[in-house]
């Protein structure tokens, strides 16, 4: 967050404008660029339904004793991660929007104190949506290949020192990658825990689906009607891996993409025209934190009967 500008915003050590001690070119694009300009409302709108929907899944969950399990957990924090990004972008946005105006007047030292606060919490609340999505895939591959031992491994406990460790591991990495941003390997740090994290899912689900490819079969085979049951359920459960990890890239690849390029081509032009789109590659990850709830919560029926009971009592 700067004053000298919206396309100084969240996260600015690493916008190209932004940047000029990591070399990075700032006016070596032609006129072939397409800049995308994102309008500081959307980020308010998308922020704050992003906020609504998030804090509905973390209210059901903690008013509904049934959903106090493991998994449910583990979808709460992820929707308290989704929460922190949106209340950041909010946040950042409302104040950039008040310096411009002048309505709010500060030092240079104060904004850059604040500056660097809310790129921690922007930073930590990525870093820590990413593991939960991880650890949500890990916990559903051991529901599934571990069924009757689930309950024994699964616990509330090593369930609770996860989250505890997967917070704490996100507010220090946070706050090293604001401290030492202008080192490559930071960055490079940053891009391989993305592909990991994708690997990581990819691998997973895809053994899911293989495993339930191989489930359908065996049904479908005491039902004597192979062959349509089977293509129909790997068929159905292909596209839902592909929007699944679809979304997941759409929604964070661009950002990375845009660290992997600042580490091989700070100057080149075409690299340098992607930069200026560093606005549109946080609207995305606002839109991640918008559909995670869409995918990991609200397709819970327990959930959504909670929901409804909480808003029929609000009115």
């Amino acid at each position: 967050m700067t004053t000298q500008g919206p396309q100084k915003r969240l996260l600015g050590s690493l916008n190209s404008t932004a940047t000029p001690h990591l070399g990075l070119a700032t006016n070596q694009t032609g006129p072939w660029c397409l800049h995308v300009s994102i309008p500081d409302g959307l980020f308010l709108s998308l922020g704050l339904v992003s906020l609504v929907e998030n804090v509905l899944v973390v209210i059901a969950i903690t008013k509904n004793r049934n959903l106090h399990s493991p998994m449910y957990y583990f979808i709460c924090c992820l929707a308290l991660s989704d929460l922190m990004v949106s209340v950041s972008i909010m946040l950042e946005t409302a104040i950039i929007l008040l310096l411009e105006a002048g309505v709010l007047v500060a030092r240079a030292a104060l904004v850059q104190q604040l500056d660097n606060l809310i790129d921690v919490l922007i930073c930590g609340s990525m870093v820590s949506s990413l593991c939960f999505l991880g650890i949500i895939a890990i916990d559903r591959y051991i529901s599934i290949f571990y069924a009757l031992r689930y309950h024994s491994i699964v616990t509330l406990p090593r369930a609770r020192r996860a989250v505890v460790g997967i917070w704490m591991v996100s507010i220090v990495s946070s706050t090293l990658f604001i401290t030492y941003y202008k080192h490559t390997a930071v960055l490079l740090c940053l891009i391989t825990f993305f592909l990991a994290m994708l690997a990581l899912m990819a691998i997973l689900y895809a053994h899911m689906l293989t495993r339930a490819c191989q489930h359908a079969q065996g049904i479908a085979q005491l039902h004597k009607r192979q062959r349509a049951i089977r293509q129909g359920f790997c068929l159905k459960g292909a596209a839902t891996l592909t929007i699944l990890l679809g979304i997941f890239f759409l929604c964070w690849g661009p950002f990375f993409l845009h660290l992997l390029l600042i580490v091989l081509c700070p100057q080149h032009p075409t690299c340098s025209c992607i930069f200026k789109n560093f606005n549109l590659f946080l609207i995305l990850i606002i839109l991640s934190s918008i559909v995670d709830p869409l995918i990991y919560a609200f397709r819970s029926q327990e959930l959504r009967m909670t929901l409804k009971e909480v808003l029929l009592c609000s009115w």
